[in-house]
């Protein structure tokens, strides 16, 4: 099995993949074959980042809260990008800004994140948890591959993190966790 940090990874490079191969096209049906599966991606790695790897980021490392705070916030960011270009006809300037928006939130969201929060992460989760959090990202990827039944709408830091950790205490308190509860709600 993968480690989450490295399936979050993979993701990231698929994006910077992505968003290069925009660089070279100009024709709207090729920027849209590019874009289409790359937006629902951006969509789809930030809902499963928030149901399945923020929740237990939260629990450990030197500043999770902050970190998490930090992520999800950008994710609004991206979201609102991905969902501005969607207004617009692909390859009209207006599509470019937005996509561009999209692109600057996202690499400066993959920066922060590679550099802290999973550094962070793989200094104080072990390596069963991680995999194990693997195994669950991945299948809230296969759950939702098209990303159309997720929600994709803007997510209140703060509630997220109040959420998060009322289910952290539950949690100790020997109940569920409930990050299932997260799946397809995350809002």
């Amino acid at each position: 099995m993968v480690d989450i940090t490295t399936l979050i990874m993979d993701d990231h490079e698929n994006f910077r993949r992505w968003f290069a191969q925009l660089d070279e096209l100009d024709d709207p049906a090729e920027l849209a074959r590019v874009w289409e599966p790359l937006a629902r991606l951006l969509d789809l790695h930030a809902a499963a980042e928030e149901a399945v790897f923020y929740p237990e980021l939260v629990q450990r490392g030197a500043s999770p809260e902050d970190e998490t705070l930090d992520a999800v916030g950008d994710h609004n960011e991206i979201r609102d990008a991905v969902h501005g270009a969607a207004q617009h006809p692909v390859g009209s300037s207006a599509w470019y800004q937005a996509v561009r928006a999209a692109r600057v939130a996202n690499g400066n969201h993959m920066a922060e994140e590679e550099y802290d929060a999973l550094a962070d992460f793989r200094a104080h989760a072990d390596a069963g948890l991680r995999e194990q959090l693997g195994r669950r990202f991945q299948e809230f990827k296969d759950e939702h591959p098209d990303a159309s039944d997720i929600d994709t709408s803007d997510v209140d830091p703060q509630q997220y993190l109040r959420r998060v950790e009322g289910s952290s205490r539950q949690a100790a308190d020997g109940t569920s966790l409930g990050i299932g509860s997260l799946k397809g709600t995350v809002q």
